[in-house]
């Protein structure tokens, strides 16, 4: 494996990260603080603050000591500037929450860049696996220097940095002669963790050691944060159980299907690995043992494990939707506002027509070699950019790929968190869900409801017991069917009425506000509906009663065009604000959806909230729905007016009083950013106090 030299030649650790015998504080927020400013002060890192809030961030998800006196507290983080690696030996041994219940005198900070390659990836995942053997952890305690230290971690992960033929750290350091005889079974299985570093790779170096140790051959492929390196497909065949340690997803599920499995969380492995082995091996002779679904391909094992708690099961698969979602989210978001760039806010009415004609009025279809003649009132695009044919042409086709786009994203949502749920059986339901709850204008509430209750369904069908004969139609016929005929009927009769009489209770109460004159109240009920569902039938209402008064050409219905739009835009741009200022309150994903979601609020896209909303709502809706409130009434009160039924700050050629739009949005940004900080905080700061309980208790 080749990789570039200044990469290679990097060392992960020098003396400088080193701090022996140290007096770092009595609990783990101080060892992390201490530590950060380690390795800010070795220049590995801008500042000690943003490395430790990231640190500790993560801490708060889950506790990291590990049996055996050790702890890993890691993260990626924008703040670091060189993969490092910094360390201490305490004078003092800290609770970090180990299973053992003992404190950690070892604590390594993992600290990786936010776009850390596979390369120094792969260097963290050696020294993770190194930190489950009892000669190294020895060394480190015996270790006289911090030279000593780096010099022993770097014969772990890079050893050819030593230029003194120091062999490599050895995967299999035990002796043949102290090894028992080999039973001549076969485990593999996978670990994940969610940052993807340090656990994984411990838990999978856990099971193997307590494969050798039993004399049983255990491969487990770490699906870290870098390249995988997937178990050969003859082992896994030859397998005859498998072991998931896991807190993500498992990818390649099919590849276990049929084989008796273990599923448990990373930290079980790390914790406990010889009695998961145990289990492995009792499971091969247990004809009743839990399998991996025939047919699976990315959901959960069938018969899910009962210690994990249903809600983070259905976390999971959200999560597995919301991912595969965003990359509809932005690319049809900004198609769409490319297409209001060049040919105008109201080019969505004769996109269709200029790009591919009307064959009843005998228009034809415009090309970069016919372009549309723009005094065809068909063909108008009045407000295309310079008042060019060529730039009306372009902005039709812009506006029409976005559409397309968009109209995936509901389905995709729905038809991925089906997946994560059933695997492959469940996508053909989650999508059509997906399709259907647009149809019903449940929006993606609807969507996310309908891709849950297919993936459920399916992944029951799929742990059916049934005749060998049958099996192989089960996730290509029967799953798929019985799953979209059932779940789909459920949707139409029991949820499209009901939907359908709340959006027109809305409508008509709407309308009824507007005739009363309470404008800067219907702002706030406005603002507060853009922002409750972000593209659902609430937000879709507010939009649909906004622009279908824009035909009266009034002063009223340009300012509720005006607030309805600008209150949409709120929840992306302080989201995007949001992850900007604090980006360790948020997952990587969510700090790249952050930077994508700037130019989707600017350009009125919604939806561009829609993954974080997905992932955290409770503290990402009413948030948004205040700001959204604050936008809207302060639109209302300026007498802000729209002539453009979309378009955000691209359409700033048809606002009017432009000055008092910006300090709408503006107001109502601030205002849902410091909200979503101040709960995600809070979330953050509890999740680390009960951790702290939890060890305490232990």
């Amino acid at each position: 494996m080749s990789q570039p030299t200044n990469a290679a030649n990097t060392p992960l650790i020098v003396p400088e990260l080193v701090r022996l015998d140290a007096s770092a504080g009595t609990d783990k927020q101080a060892v992390i603080n201490y530590l950060a400013d380690v390795v800010a002060a070795a220049g590995r890192a801008d500042t000690t603050e943003g490395l430790a809030a990231d640190a500790l961030a993560r801490e708060a998800t889950a506790p990291t000591g590990i049996p055996g006196g050790i702890a890993i507290p890691h993260c990626r983080s924008p703040h670091v500037l060189a993969p490092s690696l910094g360390f201490a030996r305490l004078n003092q041994p800290v609770d970090f929450g180990a299973a053992d219940g003992q404190g950690a005198d070892l604590v390594f900070m993992i600290a990786a860049p936010a776009g850390a390659d596979d390369f120094h990836l792969q260097l963290l995942a050696k020294l993770a696996r190194g930190l489950m053997k009892s000669e190294f952890t020895g060394a480190l305690r015996a270790a006289a220097t911090p030279e000593d230290v780096a010099r022993l971690v770097t014969e772990q992960v890079q050893p050819e940095l030593l230029g003194d033929g120091a062999a490599p750290a050895q995967e299999d350091a035990a002796a043949p002669a102290a090894a028992p005889a080999d039973t001549g079974r076969v485990i593999v299985g996978v670990s994940s963790c969610p940052t993807g570093i340090a656990h994984t790779f411990m838990a999978a170096e856990a099971l193997e050691q307590a494969g050798k140790e039993r004399g049983v051959t255990v491969r487990i492929e770490g699906q870290g944060s870098g390249k995988i390196d997937w178990l050969d497909a003859d082992l896994v065949e030859a397998a005859d159980a498998v072991i998931f340690a896991h807190d993500l997803p498992v990818k390649g599920l099919e590849r276990f299907a049929g084989k008796p499995v273990i599923d448990v969380g990373v930290k079980a492995a790390v914790n406990d690995a010889g009695s998961l082995v145990d289990q492995a091996l009792a499971a091969i002779d247990d004809p009743g043992a839990k399998r991996v679904a025939a047919g699976a391909g990315g959901g959960e094992a069938e018969g899910e494990e009962e210690h994990v708690h249903w809600a983070r099961r259905l976390q999971r698969s959200v999560m597995t939707g919301v991912s595969y979602m965003i990359p509809f989210v932005a690319a049809g978001g900004l198609l769409t506002a490319l297409g209001f760039l060049f040919g105008g806010y109201d080019i969505g009415s004769t996109a269709q027509t200029i790009v591919i004609g009307n064959a009843d009025e005998g228009l034809t279809a415009s090309s970069l070699w016919n372009l549309p003649d723009l005094s065809n009132p068909a063909y108008a695009a009045p407000h295309a950019l310079g008042g060019s044919p060529l730039m009306a042409y372009i902005g039709a086709v812009f506006a029409l790929l976005g559409t397309a786009a968009m109209n995936f994203l509901v389905p995709a949502l729905a038809g991925y968190t089906a997946f994560g749920l059933a695997g492959r059986p469940g996508i053909a339901p989650g999508f059509a869900m997906g399709a259907l709850s647009v149809a019903i204008g449940a929006g993606f509430i609807g969507g996310l409801i309908g891709g849950l209750l297919a993936g459920y369904m399916a992944s029951w069908l799929a742990g059916l017991d049934v005749p060998r004969w049958l099996r192989s139609l089960m996730p290509v016929v029967i799953i798929p069917l019985s799953t979209t005929l059932v779940v789909g009927s459920l949707m139409y009769m029991v949820l499209g009425n009901p939907l359908a009489s709340f959006m027109t209770w809305m409508s008509d109460s709407l309308t009824s506000m507007a005739d009363s004159g309470s404008a800067i109240f219907l702002g706030i009920i406005l603002g507060l509906m853009m922002c409750f569902d972000l593209g659902g039938p609430v937000n879709k209402a507010a939009y649909l009663f906004a622009t279908a008064g824009l035909s009266a050409a009034t002063t009223a219905s340009y300012e509720i065009m005006a607030a309805v739009m600008a209150a949409g835009m709120v929840p992306p741009l302080a989201l995007a604000l949001a992850t900007t200022v604090r980006p360790g309150l948020f997952t990587d994903v969510e700090r790249d959806n952050g930077r994508a979601a700037w130019l989707l609020g600017a350009s009125f896209i919604s939806e561009g909230a829609i993954p974080f909303a997905a992932a955290d709502p409770l503290r990402i809706i009413p948030p948004s729905m205040v700001g959204g409130a604050v936008t809207g009434a302060l639109s209302m009160a300026l007498h802000v007016g729209s002539r453009a039924p979309h378009g955000g700050i691209f359409v700033f050629f048809a606002i009017d009083n432009l000055l008092g739009f910006f300090i709408s949005i503006i107001a109502g940004m601030l205002v849902t950013a410091i909200g979503v900080l101040v709960l995600k905080q809070a979330r953050a700061r509890k999740l680390l106090a009960e951790a702290a309980a939890e060890a305490v208790a232990a």
